[in-house]
Order: C-alpha cells, then sequence, then structure tokens
C-alpha cells in the first residue's frame, strides 16, 4: 500500500500513514471535546480514501494533469457504506466539505458547483472495479472489517451524499464535525510522523505560577486576581505590571492576542523564556500570516491559515481570527479550538477604525462560545471602555491604577519640532553621551529614507532598522539585535542591553510588547494611544533611582494633507499634536483627559451585515460553506498576503513548513498582485531579488517584471 501516496514533494506520504495519523488527531480532539472517537475515527478515514483513485495518484506523482477537476473527496464518498448507517450525518459533515466550500466555492469546485459543468459522477467513479480493490485492501490493512462492493453501491452512497449535501447547504448554521476533520486534517498535514508525538501535549493546561510574583515597582501584582468575576478589564499604564496581570486571571488554556504580526513574535518568547521552568513541555505556539489570497479562475480566495489545534498558549492578532465572525474558511475548527478557554486582549486600545469592529464583534462570539475574556490597555478612549464593559455585562472584574501610582509612571519630557532633520542635533549629542536613541516612523518607506540618511551620518554607529516588511526569519534575527539578549536570556551589549551609543529606526511596530529601554525618542506624530505606547519604549526600565525622572521626547508635527498622514487620520494626528504640551513632562494621570479629548466619540462601524455570527445569537450562514472573501479584509490595512524572492523559490518547494515560513515577506496584497504564485505551503507571490535587501528589507517600489533575474526567467 506504500505506493499510494496521498502527499507530493517534500512529503511523499503513503495515504495509509496520512489516513492514520488523521485518524489520531480526530480521536484526540473528539475526546477533548466530548464528540464520539469512533466515529471521529471512521470520518478521518473515510475522508481522502478517494485519494486511491489512479487520476489523483498520476496528478500526485507529477503525471500530468486532465482538463477535468478532480476532487478525491468525491471519490472518498463512493466508500460512505463502509460505515454505520447511524454515523452517516456525521461523516458526510466531515468529508463532503472539508476542503471545499460544498457550494459557492471560489474555485466553483465545491460538490455542488460541479453540477454545473462536467459529468463529474462518472469522472469519479471512475473504472470502480479496477481501482476499489485496492482502497478496500487499505481500509482492511487499517482494521476496519468491510466486504468490498460494487459500482452500483458506490453509485448510491455518492447520491446519497448529494441529496444530504443539498439539505445541509439550505440549513443555516455550523458543522462541529466539519470543524473536527478540518482541524485534524491540518494537525496531521502538518506534523506527518511527529502527529501521536505532538498530541500528547495537546490540550494541557499550562502552569502559570510564575507570574504570581510581586515587586514594589509594578503596582498590578499587588492587585487582588482571585475572583469569581468570569472576564477582566485592567487598565495600567506600560510598565505596571498588565501582562502578568492578566495571565494570573487566567485557569485554562490561552489566546493571547496583540494588534501586530511582528509584537507577536517578541511575546512568544517572552512568555515561553518565563514559562519553560515550570513547563518542560509547554505547547505554546505562535501564528503567523493573516491569511492568504489564492488566485484560482480569475477569482480571489480569502483563506485563513488554520492554526493547530490544542495548544497550551497560543500566540496571535485578532485579524487571524476574523475568520470565525465572518464565516471564512476554517472558522468552524477555529470555534471548536477556542470554545471555553481564556482569551487575553493585550493592548486593546491600538485597535482603530475596523479592527476595532473587529474586536468588539470577537468578543461577542468568544462571549457566546463560553470563553472567559481578559482585556488590558494602557490607554482607552471613555466611550471604548463603555462599550466593552456594555458587551461583557456585570460578569467583568475591572480595575484601575490610582492618581498616585499613576505618578509613579511619570517619564517623559515632550519637545514640539518640525521636521526629522530638526532631531538631528539632538541625536549627535545624545551619540556623544553614549545614548542609545529610538527613531519611529508611520510607513516603512520613511523609515527606510531615515535609516539610510543615519548611516551616512554615522558610519561608526552600530544602526538597526525594523519594520514588517523582512523575511521572518531575517526579523527574527532582527529583533534578537534588538532585544540585546542571547539564547538564554542574557544580556549580550547589541542595542537594548548596549551601553554605548546606538540607534534603531522602526515603524509602530515597535509600541507592543517589545520589552526594551532607550533614551531618547524621534516619532513622527500619530494617534495619541498609539504615541503613548511608543512612548513607553524610552525610560521603561523603573528603579527606585530612576522613579520621577525624564527623557527626551521629539515629537514630529503632523502633515498638511490626507495622503501623507496615511495609515492615520489627519485630523485624529492634529488633535494628538494639539493636545500635547510643548517643553513638559507628560503627567500620567493626565492622560485620559487627552485621550477622550482627541477622541470625544467614536464610530463604531457596525459590521453586522457582513458578520455571520449576530449579535442576538444567530448564524447567517449555510452549513458545509464558507465564505471565500469578507469585503472587510479589503478595508483592513494589513499585510495580508506573502511573497518570497525569486532566488528563495527552489528552496521555498522542497523544505518543511517552518523553513518556509522564514522565507516569507508579509505584504499587502496590492503590491504584489500582478506575480506569480507559488503553488506550495501559503502560495507566496514571487518577487524579484532585486527589491529585497537584508539591511533594508523589502522596497515596493522595485517588484517589477523587469527586475527579475533574466537567468531564472530562463529557467
Amino acid at each position: 500500500m506504500e505506493h499510494l501516496l496521498a502527499k507530493s514533494a517534500p512529503e511523499y506520504t503513503s495515504l495509509k500513514d496520512h489516513l492514520l495519523h488523521v485518524s489520531y488527531a480526530a480521536k484526540a480532539f473528539a475526546n477533548y471535546l466530548k464528540m464520539d472517537e469512533l466515529v471521529a475515527f471512521n470520518g478521518a478515514i473515510l475522508h481522502d480514501l478517494g485519494k486511491a483513485h489512479p487520476e489523483f495518484q498520476r496528478r500526485v506523482k507529477g503525471n500530468g494533469q486532465n482538463s477535468k477537476v478532480f476532487r478525491h473527496e468525491i471519490s472518498s464518498l463512493l466508500f460512505l457504506s463502509v460505515f454505520p448507517e447511524s454515523e452517516y450525518s456525521a461523516l458526510l459533515d466531515m468529508v463532503i466539505a472539508h476542503h471545499k466550500s460544498a457550494k459557492n466555492d471560489a474555485g466553483d469546485k465545491g460538490l455542488l458547483d460541479l453540477e454545473n459543468g462536467y459529468d463529474y459522477i462518472d469522472f469519479h467513479v471512475g473504472n470502480w472495479e479496477q481501482w476499489a480493490p485496492e482502497a478496500f485492501r487499505l481500509i482492511q490493512e487499517i482494521g476496519i472489517q468491510c466486504a468490498p462492493f460494487g459500482e452500483k453501491e458506490a453509485r448510491h452512497n455518492l447520491s446519497y451524499a448529494i441529496s444530504y449535501c443539498k439539505k445541509q447547504t439550505k440549513t443555516r448554521g455550523y458543522s462541529k464535525w466539519r470543524g473536527l476533520l478540518m482541524g485534524s486534517d491540518h494537525f496531521a498535514s502538518a506534523l506527518i510522523n511527529d502527529t501521536e508525538q505532538k498530541l500528547s501535549k495537546a490540550f494541557k493546561t499550562p502552569n502559570l505560577s510564575f507570574y504570581n510574583r510581586s515587586h514594589p515597582l509594578y503596582p498590578l501584582s499587588f492587585k487582588e486576581t482571585a475572583s469569581s468575576k468570569k472576564h477582566t478589564l485592567v487598565v495600567a499604564s506600560t510598565g505596571a505590571g498588565k501582562t502578568d496581570y492578566l495571565f494570573k486571571r487566567t485557569q485554562g488554556r490561552v489566546f493571547y492576542t496583540l494588534p501586530f504580526q511582528a509584537s507577536i513574535n517578541a511575546m512568544f518568547k517572552r512568555v515561553y523564556m518565563d514559562l519553560k521552568m515550570d513547563n518542560p513541555d509547554l505547547d505554546i505556539r505562535v501564528l503567523h500570516s493573516a491569511s492568504m489570497v489564492v488566485r484560482q479562475n480569475g477569482k480571489e480566495e480569502e483563506s485563513v491559515l488554520q492554526p493547530l489545534f490544542g495548544s497550551a498558549i497560543k500566540i496571535l492578532t485578532p485579524h487571524q481570527l476574523a475568520a470565525i465572525a465572518f464565516g471564512m474558511k476554517g472558522y468552524e475548527a477555529m470555534l471548536l479550538d477556542l470554545k471555553g478557554c481564556d482569551f487575553i486582549l493585550d493592548e486593546i486600545h491600538t485597535y482603530t477604525g475596523i479592527s476595532q469592529a473587529i474586536v468588539l464583534k470577537l468578543v461577542q462570539i468568544l462571549k457566546e462560545l463560553d470563553c472567559s475574556i481578559h482585556i488590558g490597555t494602557a490607554t482607552m478612549p471613555t466611550k471604548l471602555y463603555q462599550k466593552i464593559v456594555e458587551e461583557l455585562g456585570e460578569d467583568i472584574l475591572l480595575e484601575k491604577l490610582t492618581l498616585e501610582e499613576l505618578d509613579e509612571f511619570d517619564r517623559h519630557t515632550l519637545y514640539k519640532i518640525n521636521s526629522f532633520e530638526e532631531s538631528l542635533p539632538k541625536i549627535s549629542q545624545a551619540i556623544e553621551e553614549d545614548k542609545k536613541n529610538l527613531v519611529v516612523f508611520n510607513r516603512v518607506a520613511r523609515a527606510q529614507e531615515a535609516y539610510d540618511q543615519l548611516k551616512v551620518m554615522y558610519p561608526e554607529i552600530p544602526i538597526l532598522l525594523l519594520h514588517s516588511r523582512f523575511k521572518r526569519g531575517d526579523r527574527n534575527f532582527k529583533e534578537k539585535q534588538l532585544l540585546g539578549l542571547d539564547e538564554d536570556g542574557n544580556p549580550n551589549g547589541e542595542f537594548n542591553t548596549s551601553t554605548k551609543a546606538c540607534i534603531v529606526v522602526s515603524t509602530q511596530i515597535v509600541e507592543v510588547s517589545l520589552d526594551i529601554s532607550f533614551d531618547l525618542m524621534v516619532t513622527e506624530t500619530a494617534p495619541i494611544d498609539a504615541m503613548i505606547q511608543r512612548f513607553g519604549r524610552v525610560n521603561r526600565k523603573r528603579t527606585k533611582d530612576t522613579i520621577g525622572k525624564t527623557k527626551p521626547i521629539y515629537i514630529i508635527a503632523p502633515p498638511e494633507n490626507k495622503n501623507d498622514a496615511l495609515p492615520y487620520d489627519l485630523e485624529v494626528l492634529k488633535r494628538s499634536y494639539e493636545v500635547l504640551e510643548d517643553s513638559q513632562v507628560l503627567k500620567e494621570r493626565d492622560l485620559q483627559g487627552k485621550i477622550d479629548y482627541v477622541f470625544p466619540e467614536i464610530d463604531f462601524m457596525d459590521i453586522e451585515e457582513h458578520a455571520v455570527f449576530k449579535s442576538d445569537g444567530r448564524i447567517t450562514i449555510d452549513k458545509l460553506t464558507h465564505r471565500s472573501k469578507s469585503i472587510l479584509f479589503e478595508l483592513l490595512e494589513i499585510d495580508s498576503v506573502s511573497c518570497i524572492c525569486e532566488g528563495d523559490l527552489e528552496m521555498y518547494e522542497n523544505t518543511d513548513f517552518e523553513k518556509r515560513l522564514e522565507l516569507e515577506i508579509p505584504v499587502r496584497y496590492f503590491a504584489v498582485r500582478g506575480m506569480n504564485q507559488v503553488q506550495k505551503g501559503n502560495k507566496p507571490f514571487i518577487i524579484p531579488d532585486k527589491a529585497y535587501d537584508f539591511e533594508i528589507g523589502l522596497d515596493v517600489k522595485k517588484i517589477r517584471e523587469n527586475n527579475f533575474d533574466v537567468n531564472n526567467q530562463i529557467l
């Protein structure tokens, strides 16, 4: 049976092994979810039996493609009567649509979509008597007793499945069995032969006793966290101990969310280092890639990189969970994984516009899923605070610092300037005094320009550029440089832990979760809540000696036109700049008033019409289907796809999941939409090598056809 393959290069997994791997995952997930383990096992075996079809085997072995669409799950349905009739509903939910939406699929390849095309039934039955015996032998080898049957019964099975599918897709709701199978299939496909070993770590509650620490400089460490209240909302200054407080409020598996892709790397490393002593086998994961766009038949499909089931702690962004709000691919599996868990929404104040609306919708859904929701913020408009309290009701523990405690966090003196050039003498003086300088821009291109300028001015000074448009492997390396810690977490004298002059140029990715402390900052004006976060990267390390002492921050005046203000709203930038006093200490106790001045009202975007989970509890999506795309993802200005350099293509196609991630560069779809896509992994777009530099990162202006290597084009 080893000659029957389920996966092509580089995995080359046999069909038997793949079915068994998925069955291990399905049984483990069913056990956790209190679903029938035997039904889960049977569904896992049935789901890919159609890969025994000679048409699939030809394609998986690279022997050309037929012009007709072949869907292996349709051929799998031919074997339905191998299993007890009482299980048919669950089995069909698992198999029919475990890859494609059963109808209105983006590629028109769903089971019911194919009825409009060629005679797909004959094609998927094929020469039954020639290929079915091998599939039956495989079933028996796996340990399922069955009597082989003929083509007539096989066709009847498929006919039954089609009728069932038509009924289900006229019913609103979602299928737990579909979610179980999709989660199991993804888990086993990613881990292959490590599936059983990884499952032994799944669904464990982490030991978070590390966070039961207290310290006089962290006022939240002395606040009581024991409470019968299910949810949490804590407002406290950056550096007051919010992360510890939020973790202390959890009791089960934890989903920890932060606003930016770049910031989740740092938080992952921080939590891993904190907990590894008490949790030697901790299953902690970080979820990359908000989504990927797949071009099929001229259409685009928005598809989530499904998180693997069962981690004790998962670090991610809320945008990666938008699938559950909008019913996009994989949403059922996410719902099952999230159900009943603890959910930390940290730095919630940094969300604006559509992102804020999505977060509030997620709060509604998580509450329905019986999750405990723990929200942390340094700065939050009063209107948003009230909205969250309204959503969570009375079952919420509210915590804030006192005015006296806030006074202990006054640590910045602000200076207003008109341009970046105006700050250069201040940076030069700081370098002479061996100070560490942090320069923050709102857009990648401006950060790249300033980096080039500073490299010329200070050729002997260590200078680092950090933004979101690096290969993930390169960005991980640069983040390690920035943090200045070795593999064991000890200072190595680079940047953050340096005692000499240095400069870091960055975008807003430094605002959240990066535990760094610099001596001077130059920053473009951003919305007041985001700026306060940025300020938290200067004079962050608090000791008894530093309390009451401030360090300088130079704020560049906002631009005059809307385009130059992007990605922010110009009027918000003007109010944010206006409300800050020049040459004055920024008082923490005054921040709430300043924030409410900038955001007197919040226009909470109504996303009810887009969401499939309505605020009244209704679900408005047909079973066994998913949305191919949400218009709201177009409104989200996030790096929603990835690309790779042309020189990395061969390595990408022939390496494993983790190595592929390291080669990918997050980017917005519109920057790469004319490029070709790899057909493996996350299907990244291919860009010219000339558009990428290890020091500078991706230069989107150089993503042009005439920049590709001629030798690669010939090959």
